[in-house]
């Protein structure tokens, strides 16, 4: 593939700066600390690097509140730190992602600072304010995700201004032309030190309603928000307004143009609406806006064989030519092998990134998914995460799938710091720390490596388009398309063997079965199936890999 379009397929690796490496030892991991790891990070096969903020902040939302978009924060290092990891992950090959939170930032950075003086700085719009309601309540009704009003009173400026999130995160006014260009300048920053791509932060939130209109009630019975239930009165309305307008599409296209003048660097939007698989498809549309987009369609509770067909079929009839990015764990949800059935297994963690690594389009992995680790529980007087403070006990919060990463099982804190972390450590992490997977031939850890480097010699995974076969619960059944070459691929997302009579797909395709690559496959520690007689034997949370002779693209 061309330099251009690296991205495409990619394995993407997740980093939470704060959890991943201590390399100052005060609790708190660092750049130094990821650097110190590089070689671990390519041993995984992965393409890239996605590092969560680093940025100058208050820490109020651990980095998600920017008070300089252009310096790191001291606790992570310095420009020079970055500037000596991007040069070493790209000795070994790795490309660097960067988040960039565009949406807000700190209400500690100079530009709101300046903005809530008065009504007439130079500043004065660069922020959403608006006049109280002649009552003296808020503008209109739009809620914060982090819980209550999105609105806060500011008395300098006898105005309320707008935060989507923590009262600590003003909105930017993306209406002004000033606030794109200083936002544009900050992400060439970043292209000019030699990143290679960013995470868009909540990219549909940079726009909201200039009227203002209040966001309608969204009946009880539909209270079904991707990543909101009842807990959060976030879920009761339509969130027509306050995300997710139109004036958005322009903005990407911005973006767009300025990446393309650094050949080789890509956008991913993080993207969280109403309808988030249509904004994905809206958002990624031809070659002028975004490269990939990932939703959370996947990142919820909703675990089974038809749901995921219903959502990657979903959003196949809409992106065209678009590009999707897929991820079942990242820093904002609980681990994917306690949130999809509460598995302890090896065998089931290992099937699950086969498994998303299989579906049309480039991944997002999250640190500890390599290893197979479990939601941490954490004691309400360790809680770190505000969101998690404010629902506490009905929902605990992000901190369970934040804590340090687990190096080495006989050191403390797991290797991860010699001073007490930030967050405690997992016993159970612990009992599955790198080191102890190293020496297992058998582990997550190996299997993760060993199934990636597998994947790249498979175009049809990589590149390829994707239909789905229609196969009962608990069996997930596609075929990867890509320049005449096509993959059959199916796994048994439950606890019991399945028995596949692999003849009723002759409708679709002639079978041809290449044994030395289902050996391959079965190299990589994967439960895999046998193949006797047209009857696949599918173990617990196996899989099948099998190349087709023939496609018949009208039945499929």
């Amino acid at each position: 593939m061309s330099e251009q379009m690296w991205w495409r397929g990619a394995v993407i690796y997740q980093i939470y700066p704060r959890s991943f490496c201590d390399a100052n030892q005060d609790g708190i991991g660092d750049l130094p600390g990821i650097i110190s790891k590089l070689d671990y990070i390519a041993s995984l096969g992965v393409d890239a690097i996605w590092i969560s903020p680093f940025f100058k902040s208050p820490m109020k939302d651990f980095g998600y509140d920017i008070s300089d978009y252009r310096d790191i924060d001291p606790i992570f290092g310095t420009l020079a730190d970055f500037d000596e990891l991007v040069a070493k992950a790209h000795e070994r090959g790795i490309k660097i992602m960067i988040d960039q939170v565009l949406s807000h930032t700190s209400d500690q950075h100079q530009w709101f600072i300046d903005s809530r003086e008065d009504q007439t700085n130079d500043k004065a719009d660069w922020y959403v304010w608006s006049d109280a309601s002649p009552d003296g309540t808020a503008p209109n009704n739009w809620l914060s995700i982090f819980g209550g009003c999105g609105w806060t009173w500011d008395p300098r400026r006898q105005q309320y201004y707008l935060h989507n999130f923590l009262s600590s995160q003003p909105d930017l006014n993306f209406h002004n032309d000033e606030v794109r260009k200083a936002v544009l300048d900050n992400i060439e920053f970043w292209l000019k030190r030699g990143v290679d791509g960013f995470r868009l932060d909540a990219i549909n939130f940079c726009y909201h309603d200039a009227q203002l209109r209040d966001n309608p009630a969204k009946p009880k019975e539909l209270r079904t928000n991707i990543g909101f239930d009842e807990k959060n009165p976030y879920a009761y309305q339509y969130h027509y307004y306050n995300n997710t307008q139109d004036e958005n599409l322009g903005f990407m296209e911005d973006i767009r143009r300025l990446l393309n003048k650094y050949p080789g660097s890509v956008a991913l939007g993080e993207i969280s609406s109403e309808d988030s698989l249509k904004t994905m498809a809206e958002y990624t549309q031809g070659s002028e806006r975004l490269h990939m987009g990932y939703s959370f369609d996947l990142l919820t509770d909703n675990f089974s064989a038809s749901y995921i067909k219903q959502v990657v079929e979903t959003l196949e009839a809409r992106v065209a030519d678009g590009w999707p990015c897929w991820a079942i764990s990242n820093h904002d949800v609980q681990r994917v092998v306690t949130r999809w059935g509460g598995y302890k297994s090896k065998t089931f963690a290992k099937m699950l990134f086969a498994m998303i690594a299989s579906l049309r389009g480039s991944i997002c992995s999250y640190q500890g998914e390599e290893l197979g680790l479990i939601e941490a529980d954490i004691a309400f007087e360790d809680i770190q995460d505000p969101y998690g403070i404010t629902f506490w006990p009905q929902f605990k919060g992000r901190d369970g799938c934040r804590t340090p990463h687990p190096w080495q099982h006989d050191l403390a804190n797991g290797g991860f710091s010699e001073a007490k972390p930030w967050l405690p450590v997992s016993k159970d992490h612990v009992a599955n720390a790198v080191d102890l997977q190293e020496e297992d031939i058998d582990s997550v850890l190996n299997s993760y490596r060993h199934f990636n480097r597998w994947r790249k010699q498979q175009p049809a995974l990589c590149y390829g388009d994707i239909s789905f076969i229609n196969t009962a619960e608990p069996l997930l059944t596609f075929v990867r398309h890509y320049q005449g070459e096509q993959l059959l691929v199916c796994f048994n997302f439950s606890e019991q063997e399945q028995k596949v009579d692999i003849s009723q797909f002759n409708a679709l395709c002639e079978l041809d079965i290449n044994t030395e690559n289902l050996n391959e496959v079965k190299g990589h520690k994967l439960a895999v199936a046998t193949l006797t007689n047209n009857i696949l034997l599918i173990p617990a949370f196996g899989c099948f890999y099998g190349k087709l002779n023939t496609v018949n693209k009208a039945s499929s």
